[in-house]
């Protein structure tokens, strides 16, 4: 299965939203908060996603349409 590493900025409307875990949910993507901080009017978060290149082009794309931010790291791939 792909894997990707995310760096995703979400704005301050979105900080008390679960989108990681509706991420995981609805698209079966397997999640792993790598790094984090959240304050008040902005958080990021590292994320490692893995699933189907389908779901993880739709998890990113749905994300984006959400208002956060995502930027993709070190060539996606994530050496295990």
């Amino acid at each position: 299965m792909p894997k990707l590493r995310l760096h995703l900025t979400f704005p301050e409307q979105l900080i008390q939203d679960p989108i990681i875990w509706r991420l995981g949910r609805q698209y079966d993507i397997i999640t792993n908060i790598r790094r984090a901080n959240v304050e008040e009017s902005v958080g990021w978060v590292i994320l490692e996603v893995e699933g189907s290149e389908e779901a993880l082009d739709q998890g990113v794309a749905w994300m984006a349409e959400m208002g956060v931010q995502v930027d993709r790291l070190s060539g996606d791939v994530v050496e295990s």
